[in-house]
């Protein structure tokens, strides 16, 4: 046996992304975003949306390219969020379960 052999029986060749905790975390998550958009009614204008890993094995949400007028779209739902957010905050009250922490814990 040589030192660079492997010793479980594959090899680099046999990798698989389903061996990776990046890709099941940007599925998870992609996941999350996807519900996030049929809620919103947006779920044609992501043509592109999915989960990827970088060559490092990072997870990545690709969000892809959108039209000015979904950007737009997606801006205003943000600035509400974050405007319902911030009463929240300064009421004290709870913030309910997010979708991607629902999903976190699937895999």
């Amino acid at each position: 046996m040589t030192p660079n052999e492997p010793t479980d029986g594959r090899d680099a060749a046999a990798w698989s992304p389903l061996d990776s905790e990046g890709w099941y975390a940007a599925r998870n998550a992609t996941t999350a975003v996807r519900d996030a958009l049929v809620r919103a009614g947006l779920e044609k204008d992501f043509p592109y949306l999915r989960a990827d890993l970088n060559a490092f094995g990072h997870g990545l949400v690709e969000l892809g390219r959108v039209s000015p007028d979904t950007a737009e779209r997606l801006a205003e739902l943000l600035r509400l969020a974050l405007a319902s957010g911030l009463r929240r905050d300064s009421e004290g009250v709870e913030h309910a379960q997010t979708t991607a922490e629902e999903h976190k814990g699937r895999i």
